[in-house]
C-alpha cells in the first residue's frame, strides 16, 4: 500500500498532512516517506534470503543524506558513481567495504581516494580505465578489486536516455573485450577480478531484457573459469522499473526468476537498484499560483518548475499529479506549468482536474531523480526536503537562500583588460 493516502479528505504521508507540511516548509518542497523506502529495500533482502547477496542502492536516485542513512541502517550497500557520492555515503553513515565504484569517466584522484577508503570494488567500463587503475594502485602500493561491465547489446526497450545496454551506448565493453580485459587484470599483480557487472537501463518494465542479459553473464563467467579466472559475485545492476503510469513488475517476481536462472552456481549476486527503492516513496508539493485559460491551451501555473523536477522535460516522462485537497467542481484539463523561461518546463500536460488558484498539488513518484537533478536555472533556490516517519515531519534539506546561490561567485578586483 502506497504511503500517500487520503485522510479526512486530505492527501497525507503516513500520518502527517501534506497541507500542513506546505504551511511550515513552504514550496515546493520535496516530501518522503521512510516508511515507503524501508519497505522497498527490505522486498529485495526478503526475496534474497537463501542466496548470497548483497543490496547496493544506486546512489545517483536520490543522494540526501537521510535517505542514505536510513538504508545505510537496513544494511545496504551502495552503488557510486563520483567520489562525491561516496563521501556521501561515508558521510551518512554508510561503509566503504560495501561500495561499488560504477561510471564511465573515473579520474585517477577518483580511484586513488576510493583505493584509501577501501571500497569493494571497482566496476570498470573501458581497456583505458583499466590499466590506468592499475597504475594507481601500483603507485599506491594497493591492489584494485575489479569487476568488468558487460554491454551485452540488449535493447531494454526503455527512453533512449536511460538505456545503457546497446552496442552504440557508451557504457561497458562488449564481450571478447571483457573476456581480454579479464585476462589482462588476471595477470596485473596490482588488480584482483572479483566479479562481472552489467546494466541495461533504467524504468525497465519487462524481465525478458534482464534475463538476456544474465545468459550472457553466465556464459563469460563459465568461459573464464574454464582459463582459471574464478570469480566471486555477479552484478546484474538496476533498472527495475516501476509503475508511475505503466504496471511494473513486483520485486518478488523479478528476484524469483533471476534466482532460478542462476541455479546452484556458487556466486554472490549484487543488485544496483535506485528508482525501485525511492521513487515511489516521495512526492514534489508545488502550489497553483496563476491559471491562464487561452483558446489553444488551459494553463496552470504553479512555483515548481523543471530546476525542481527534470524527467517531464527531459525524458518526457509521466508522473501522477493529485490535488492534496481535492475541490469539487468542473475538471478542466490543464497543463501544469512552471515559471522558468522555457516551453519545456512543464511538470505534466492534459490533466483532468478542477482547479484554483492557491491550491497545493502533489506530483507522486518524486522520490528519485527529482531533487538530485535539480539546478538553479533562472537562478532558483532549490527546494526543501522532508522526510516522515509516522506523524513525526524532519527537515532532511534546508531551501537554499537567494544568497546561497552566489555565494561561489567572485568579482574581479581591479583594472581588467
Amino acid at each position: 500500500m502506497s504511503a500517500f493516502q487520503h485522510q479526512q479528505g486530505s492527501l497525507h504521508c503516513e500520518a502527517a498532512s501534506l497541507e500542513a507540511i506546505a504551511e511550515a516548509h513552504g514550496t515546493p518542497t520535496y516530501v518522503y516517506s521512510r516508511q515507503a523506502i524501508e519497505s522497498a529495500f527490505l522486498a529485495y533482502q526478503t526475496a534474497l534470503t537463501d542466496r548470497p547477496h548483497m543490496i547496493c542502492y544506486a546512489v545517483k536516485a536520490n543522494s540526501n543524506l537521510a535517505v542514505l542513512n536510513v538504508l545505510a541502517g537496513l544494511g545496504a550497500g551502495f552503488d557510486v558513481v563520483s567520489i562525491g557520492e561516496l563521501e556521501r555515503v561515508i558521510a551518512a553513515g554508510g561503509t566503504a567495504t560495501k561500495v561499488v565504484f560504477s561510471g564511465v569517466g573515473k579520474t585517477r584522484q577518483e580511484m586513488l581516494s576510493a583505493l584509501e577508503h577501501g571500497i569493494r570494488c571497482f566496476n570498470v567500463e573501458s581497456e583505458s580505465e583499466l590499466l590506468t587503475l592499475a597504475d594507481v594502485a601500483t603507485i599506491s602500493g594497493r591492489t584494485a578489486p575489479v569487476s568488468v561491465r558487460v554491454n551485452p547489446d540488449v535493447d531494454a526497450g526503455t527512453h533512449p536516455y536511460i538505456s545503457t545496454g546497446l552496442r552504440e551506448n557508451k557504457f561497458g565493453v562488449d564481450v571478447d573485450t571483457a573476456r581480454r580485459l579479464y585476462q589482462v587484470a588476471h595477470g596485473n599483480p596490482a588488480l584482483t577480478p572479483v566479479g562481472i557487472d552489467c546494466h541495461i537501463g533504467s524504468q525497465i518494465l519487462d524481465i525478458a531484457p534482464f534475463l538476456e542479459s544474465l545468459d550472457c553473464l553466465l556464459a563469460l563467467i563459465d568461459d573464464l573459469e574454464a582459463q582459471g579466472i574464478s570469480l566471486q559475485h555477479l552484478d546484474i545492476g538496476g533498472g527495475l522499473g516501476v509503475s508511475y503510469q505503466e504496471s511494473a513488475p513486483a520485486v518478488e517476481d523479478y528476484l524469483s526468476v533471476l534466482s532460478q536462472r542462476l541455479g546452484s552456481r556458487d556466486l554472490e549476486l549484487v543488485l544496483e537498484p535506485g528508482r525501485s527503492i525511492v521513487a515511489l516513496a516521495g512526492v514534489l508539493l508545488t502550489r497553483v499560483l496563476y491559471l491562464k485559460p487561452t483558446t489553444a491551451k488551459d494553463f496552470a501555473v504553479v512555483d515548481g518548475a523543471m530546476n525542481d523536477l527534470l524527467r517531464p522535460a527531459l525524458y518526457e516522462a509521466w508522473q501522477d499529479i493529485q490535488a492534496v485537497t481535492p475541490r469539487e467542481g468542473r475538471a478542466q484539463n490543464w497543463d501544469i506549468v512552471g515559471p522558468i523561461c522555457e516551453t519545456g518546463d512543464f511538470l505534466g500536460k492534459d490533466r483532468q482536474m478542477a482547479l484554483s488558484e492557491g491550491d497545493l498539488l502533489a506530483v507522486m513518484g518524486a522520490g528519485a531523480y527529482g531533487f538530485a537533478m535539480a539546478s538553479n536555472y533562472n537562478t532558483r533556490p532549490r527546494a526543501a526536503e522532508v522526510m516522515v516517519s509516522g506523524e513525526s515531519v524532519h527537515l532532511v534539506g534546508q531551501r537554499e537562500s537567494l544568497s546561497d546561490l552566489w555565494q561561489r561567485e567572485i568579482i574581479p578586483q581591479g583594472p581588467t583588460s
